[in-house]
């Protein structure tokens, strides 16, 4: 496997996993983190998040999707890995990377990498709880507000057991601000002894190319340049043009994603938000994005936006 698809809550769902895969290109996915607080979640939960559980832990394109948790309560992560691995997991990963304010105030995420022992007991309890065959992963950043501590959590994580370790080249403080520090990720390459996977600020071919040969790391996971080029990895994997696919091409995927989002919701906000969700970070690779946007922005109906897109496919 050599190109990941990011967890991005509240952006990178089911469907947009579903596109995204069928497009091609893409080797693993990982879902939006499944919250676990104090108590062992019910399976619904688990199949809400990630409904390929239910298709033997992949996509519609055959995609192996790995379920992603996020807490900081050793045993309770450990007693839901295992939940979710009964459910048919290809693999479980820990989040020790989001940015998000309410979930750092509520000890998730990025603030862990203030406490390596933590993440060591966190890595070590799931990993037992876990069959040996199912790979237990962890994704984490170069640290909270400073990178003082990133080999520390590296080599934490890599110790109690993680099979690998995406790491996010920015600290929580940076946020997604540019750049990335792609060299911190070669540093802790040659810190640990598991594979390392390289993330952050990849949005063209050459991106690839560059953050490859930059951290040494033959597999990278790529967020939202998926979500504005949305056939980048295909484009990577099968080494054609830089160019991205022709807008009328996309507006074909556009439409399968925003019927499925109305199969799922009807006739509710929840289709027209997610749409003009996608468009606003599409807006960074097709201007017709954000005139398409314009066409939209005050439609609330999800059926006559509907009736537009199809109208405009037609044409």
């Amino acid at each position: 496997m050599n190109l990941m698809l990011a967890p991005m809550e509240g952006l990178v769902d089911p469907i947009m996993r579903d596109v995204l895969t069928r497009l091609g290109g893409i080797d693993l996915c990982v879902t939006e983190f499944v919250r676990v607080t104090n108590v062992l979640l019910p399976t619904r939960t688990f199949h809400r998040l990630a409904p390929e559980l239910l298709h033997g832990g992949k996509t519609r394109a055959g995609t192996t999707v790995r379920v992603q948790l996020l807490g900081s309560d050793p045993a309770c992560l450990a007693e839901n890995a295992a939940k979710v691995a009964s459910l048919g997991a290809p693999g479980v990963d820990l989040n020790f990377g989001c940015p998000a304010p309410t979930v750092n105030r509520h000890r998730g995420g990025a603030v862990l990498l203030t406490e390596p022992e933590l993440l060591y007991h966190i890595v070590s309890q799931v990993r037992a709880a876990v069959p040996e065959a199912i790979p237990v992963t962890a994704k984490m950043r170069l640290g909270y507000e400073d990178k003082s501590l990133a080999l520390e959590c590296a080599q934490a994580l890599a110790s109690a057991g993680a099979a690998e370790l995406v790491v996010h080249a920015r600290t929580k403080l940076e946020g997604y601000k540019p750049p990335a520090h792609w060299d911190w990720i070669a540093r802790i390459r040659e810190h640990v002894t598991v594979p390392v996977i390289a993330n952050g600020e990849v949005w063209t071919v050459a991106d690839y190319h560059a953050i490859r040969a930059q951290s040494g790391c033959d597999r990278v996971m790529i967020g939202r340049g998926l979500i504005a080029a949305p056939d980048l990895a295909r484009r990577i994997a099968t080494d054609q043009s830089a160019t991205p696919m022709a807008w009328p091409v996309l507006m074909e995927w556009l439409l399968d994603f925003y019927q499925q989002c109305v199969a799922e919701a009807g006739e509710s906000r929840y289709p027209p938000a997610r749409l003009k969700q996608w468009l606003g970070q599409l807006k960074k690779t097709y201007p017709e994005a954000a005139s398409f946007f314009e066409v939209i922005r005050r439609e609330t109906s999800a059926e006559n936006i509907l009736k537009i897109m199809r109208d405009m496919s037609a044409k």
